[in-house]
């Protein structure tokens, strides 16, 4: 069994003048829901289009599934899924007609397309609109038949480029719980990319932050958020003074101070111990009735590596 699903060594695209993608080094190990951020333009739609094979690199080496991207990218096609630009289903026919079309494509079997066809409308919860002609569906229905689409010949890795784009909440908490627990089912390895940063944080295991071609990170969203953006912290009593409030903010770990409803929030550079604050709150003459303690989200997170990187 693959240890990597991909590894990359200085991976490079660039198109003329410009560096679309600039040494990306990484490995994805296999079963992961690795999620890909970074905002528009930064190289991640043509990262997955090096991954498939569909552009040779400038420079450095990728490989998929054990193939080479450059070699191999029949192979990496063929035991690959994706959901790129476009949902890639026909709107003039129904769902299990396009489901259909599809598994004759990849040749499956007449009992296997059958049975996988049933099999993903029933778990995307589509069973019983399988008749309906495509065209009339919402986007978010759309997007799940899609995300069938791309499951339907069983790949060991499949692509998804921001797959809840444009989706109501509902419609995109929807879709999410219903492709990780195929994900899980089925032990596929997903590569993500999305700008939704909490559905990252829920469902992916390990996340990449790219900026202008350059992969700054590759770590679990939990070791993102603890050792970067701010650290939030909130005391809830009275005798937050002016005088106490100076003090706070000439602090060097300190990086802001609001105070509100008789609730003071300091936000504290990556993750600095807190007793000292506490002591000079209460040596300040503050009355403390509570303290909590949490990390930045992955989103503050991503915007520090973002500023810090600029």
């Amino acid at each position: 069994m693959l240890e990597y699903a991909i590894q990359t060594d200085g991976l490079s695209r660039s198109f003329g003048a410009v560096r679309a993608v600039e040494d990306v080094s990484m490995r994805i190990p296999a079963g992961t829901i690795f999620g890909f951020l970074g905002p528009n333009g930064s190289g991640k739609t043509t990262t997955i289009r090096l991954l498939l094979g569909l552009l040779e690199p400038s420079r450095g080496s990728a490989t998929v599934l054990g193939f080479d991207s450059r070699r191999q990218a029949g192979d990496i096609r063929q035991r690959t899924g994706a959901l790129l630009e476009h949902p890639g289903l026909y709107e003039r026919l129904s769902a299990q007609e396009n489901l259909e079309f599809y598994a004759r494509v990849w040749n499956l079997t007449p009992a296997d397309r059958d049975a996988r066809v049933k099999e993903l409308l029933t778990h995307m919860g589509l069973w019983d609109r399988r008749a309906d002609q495509v065209g009339n569906w919402s986007r978010g229905m759309k997007q799940k038949l899609a995300v069938a689409r791309a499951m339907l010949h069983r790949p060991s890795l499949i692509f998804l480029d921001e797959p809840t784009s444009g989706l109501d909440p509902v419609a995109s908490a929807t879709l999410r719980d219903d492709l990780s627990s195929l994900v899980m089912r089925e032990g596929v390895t997903v590569f993500l990319t999305t700008h939704n940063l909490p559905e990252a944080e829920s469902i992916c295991n390990l996340v990449g932050v790219i900026r202008q071609g350059r992969l700054l990170t590759v770590d679990s969203p939990v070791h993102i958020r603890t050792h970067g953006g701010e650290q939030k912290v909130e005391f809830t009593g009275q005798g937050f003074t002016p005088a106490v409030l100076e003090v706070l903010r000439s602090r060097p770990e300190v990086a802001d101070v609001k105070v509100s409803n008789g609730t003071l929030t300091l936000a504290l550079h990556d993750d600095r111990p807190v007793a000292p604050l506490v002591r000079l709150l209460v040596e300040g003459g503050c009355d403390i009735e509570e303290v909590r303690k949490g990390a930045a989200s992955l989103e503050q997170a991503f915007l520090a590596l973002m500023e810090h990187d600029a």
